[in-house]
């Protein structure tokens, strides 16, 4: 493949582009279900408290997504995305009927919203993991560039589309709409085919130690999972508590969070492009980098900024983010055997999700006391310095492994640098890219 637009020509391949369609399927029921609880919670009633306890419920079943890593590991992997969007479609329809009572219990709502969080662990490590069973190793970053491409369209039209829905129609409609597009997700996974990964000669809990001793072998991947946990931790923070607070309070309500949430997938369907053709030479360095970019937004709310500038602003992360997402997909999917690509996948994701639960709890609590713009401002704090720590600890370990390796790369550069000026005035027009 070449070309800036190389990735979408993967779309005329039959054997993966069910997966990319679905893709944006169900990132747009995400971005219905996003507004659809949040606003659904406040309209009755329940307020910052009763919002952030449902969203740790829902949350809280993510600790299994360990186990989703070893369902995506022993059996076929479209499969096991097959049986979580089915759950995933059965949550929201009873949240959307519960939402049309308008006197929903807060215990109801949180057991629904529950059930949707296991369909979330069984989900995402599979999902990184099927790139590897359906593309080959040149088609990969294209493949997770799509992939994050995708869900990136899906979610702006979600998240623009559900704005206007919750303002219009109300919440209830908002979330059966997501039950329903998770539910035609199931039908185009289903045109997918995929081998069985592994035999399971070994028991789950084997599984889960084998996983955990791969996953721990490489100091790269402990360290970027701590620093995802901490930036994890701060978007959530933001997008889940912090910023339908702000909008509510006097800037511009469901409407304008619906624009604001929909800025980063926008800029996210552009990084995607860049994230499929760029290879910067210190990838871990890059992909620990462009993971602040998230702080821009919180900062600006922190600051009480109006929301258009803030909508502006998350702009820069989607594109950054996508970067990213290609950059540290593909090295997992390069770096480790497939047999036990998933289970490591899951554990670079739980421990960022270990803490969530209690987070939501805690800053419902927070955004009470001391306000949503605060939140917002420590949350892109939290996050500025968690990449700090990230990128000092991943030079220590590349000095420790291979002292010599930083110097020899900057004398590659510096004569690659001095070579292709020497030939750039007899040969504009040629690629000296190595």
């Amino acid at each position: 493949m070449s070309g800036f637009l190389s990735p979408l020509t993967l779309f005329r391949d039959p054997s993966v582009a069910p997966l990319f369609i679905s893709r944006i399927v169900s990132s747009a029921s995400v971005g219905f279900g996003q507004l659809a609880l949040a606003w659904g919670v406040m309209d009755l009633g329940y307020g910052a408290r009763g919002l952030s306890l449902v969203m740790a419920c829902n949350a809280f079943p993510a600790l299994l997504i360990i186990c989703g890593g070893v369902a995506g590991d022993r059996f076929r992997r479209h499969y096991v995305l097959m049986g979580a969007e089915t759950l995933a479609c059965l949550s929201w329809l009873a949240i959307g009927a519960a939402l049309f009572t308008g006197r929903a219990p807060l215990a109801l709502l949180c057991v629904l919203a529950a059930v949707g969080g296991v369909a979330t662990a069984l989900f995402l490590p599979t999902l990184r993991g099927i790139i590897a069973d359906l593309l080959d190793s040149p088609n990969r970053p294209a493949g997770n560039a799509l992939i994050n491409q995708t869900q990136s369209i899906g979610l702006l039209i979600g998240l623009v589309s559900s704005g206007a829905m919750v303002t219009a129609v109300g919440p209830a409609w908002s979330a059966s709409m997501r039950g329903v597009l998770c539910g035609l997700s199931v039908v185009l996974l289903s045109r997918l085919a995929t081998s069985r990964p592994s035999e399971p000669g070994t028991g789950p809990l084997r599984d889960l130690r084998n996983g955990w001793r791969e996953f721990g072998a490489r100091p790269w991947v402990w360290i970027m999972t701590l620093q995802y946990t901490a930036i994890t931790t701060a978007v959530v923070c933001y997008t889940k508590i912090a910023g339908p607070l702000y909008a509510t309070d006097g800037h511009g309500g469901a409407w304008s969070w619906g624009i604001i949430s929909a800025c980063e997938p926008l800029g996210a369907v552009m990084g995607a492009l860049v994230g499929a053709r760029w290879r910067p030479g210190w990838p871990m360095s890059a992909a620990a980098l462009l993971p602040v970019s998230v702080a821009f937004p919180m900062l600006l709310m922190g600051s009480g900024a109006p929301w258009p500038l803030i909508a502006a602003a998350a702009v820069v992360p989607g594109v950054l983010q996508a970067v990213y997402y290609v950059l540290w997909a593909t090295a997992l999917q390069e770096r480790i055997a497939l047999d036990v690509l998933v289970r490591v996948n899951s554990w670079n994701m739980v421990a960022s999700y270990l803490l969530m639960p209690l987070i939501m709890l805690v800053s419902g609590r927070l955004a009470t006391i001391l306000g949503a713009e605060a939140l917002a401002f420590w949350s892109g704090t939290t996050a500025i310095i968690a990449t700090l720590y990230a990128l000092i600890w991943l030079r220590f370990i590349a000095w420790r492994e291979n002292p010599s390796e930083i110097e020899t790369k900057r004398l590659w550069r510096k004569q690659t640098s001095s070579a292709s000026s020497e030939e750039a005035g007899s040969d504009i027009g040629s690629n000296t890219q190595p």
